[in-house]
C-alpha cells in the first residue's frame, strides 16, 4: 500500500466553509517515484513518504465535512512494476492493515477496496476482507482504496455480471439501462466523486473511475504527492467552489 503506512487521526487541518464543497474527492496520488529519485532515494521512500500526505488529507477532508475519499493506491498496469517494487508495496499494505486498522475503526471511518482482489495473495486477501468486515458500520467518514484496479477493467467485470443475469433469465436485456451498469461496478455503493485530484503534474485519468467521473470536476497540480499539504488540499477546494456545474443541462 504505497501511501498508507501508519498514520494517525488528528483534528488541526482547517475547517473549509460547508457550501460549495464536495462530497466525494477522488485522488491520483502521483510522484511517489519522481520525489524519492530527485532525493537519491529508493522509490520505496516516496511510498512511505506518501503516507504522510494521505493522512494530511484525510485529517483535511474529515475536518471539512468531506464524506467520502476515494485514492488510487496500486493501478491494473502497476502489476508491471519490477517484482521487489511489488513486494515492497504489498508489504506496506500489510503493516497498514495490521497496525492502523484499530485506529480507523475508532475513528468510525468506514474502509472499502475496489479493484481486481483475485490478484492479492491468499493472506492479503484475508485481511482486506476483515478490514472491510470490521469497519462496515462505521459511518462518520468513508476512506476507499483502489487496489489493483483498472476502471475499463472494472467495467468488463460489470458487464459480464450484467451478462450472467441475462443468461439466467434474472434480467432481460431490455431493462440494462445507466444505473444497472452503474450498480454493477465496484463503486456501486457510493456516490460518483465531485472532485478530482491528481498530482505530479500529469493531466490524464490513467484508467481511474472513468465512468464514475463523467461529471467530475479534474484539478491538476504539480506538487508531488509527497508534498501534497493541507494548504494545497485548500487550494483544490477553493478552484472547485469557483466552478458552476451544469452537468450538460444549460449552456455557457
Amino acid at each position: 500500500m504505497s501511501n498508507l503506512q501508519s498514520f494517525q487521526i488528528t483534528s488541526h487541518a482547517p475547517r473549509a466553509a460547508s457550501h460549495a464543497l464536495p462530497r466525494h474527492i477522488a485522488i491520483i496520488m502521483d510522484g511517489n517515484g519522481r520525489w524519492a529519485k530527485a532525493r537519491n532515494l529508493p522509490r520505496t521512500a516516496g511510498h512511505k513518504k506518501g503516507a504522510d500526505a494521505l493522512r494530511r488529507v484525510l485529517d483535511s477532508c474529515r475536518n471539512a465535512g468531506i464524506s467520502y475519499l476515494t485514492v488510487y493506491a496500486f493501478s491494473s498496469e502497476n502489476w508491471k512494476r519490477p517484482q521487489d517494487e511489488i513486494n515492497d508495496l504489498m508489504q506496506l499494505l500489510q503493516h497498514y492493515l495490521q497496525q492502523e486498522l484499530q485506529t480507523l475503526h475508532e475513528n468510525n471511518i468506514r474502509l472499502r477496496f475496489i479493484g481486481d482482489l483475485s490478484l492479492l495473495s491468499s493472506d492479503i486477501r484475508e485481511q482486506v476482507a476483515h478490514a472491510v468486515e470490521m469497519t462496515s458500520r462505521n459511518a462518520s467518514f468513508n476512506l476507499t482504496i483502489a487496489l489493483s484496479y483498472g476502471s475499463r477493467q472494472e467495467l468488463v467485470r460489470a458487464m459480464q455480471a450484467i451478462a450472467a443475469d441475462v443468461k439466467t433469465g434474472a434480467l432481460q436485456p431490455q431493462d440494462i439501462n445507466e444505473q444497472r451498469l452503474a450498480d454493477a461496478l465496484d463503486t456501486g455503493d457510493l456516490p460518483e466523486p465531485d472532485l478530482l485530484i491528481r498530482t505530479g503534474g500529469e493531466k490524464r485519468l490513467s484508467n481511474f473511475l472513468l465512468w464514475q467521473s463523467a461529471y467530475t470536476e479534474l484539478y491538476f497540480t504539480d506538487a508531488l504527492w509527497p508534498d501534497f499539504d493541507s494548504a494545497h488540499f485548500t487550494e483544490a477546494l477553493g478552484d472547485y467552489a469557483k466552478r458552476e456545474r451544469r452537468y450538460g443541462t444549460t449552456g455557457v
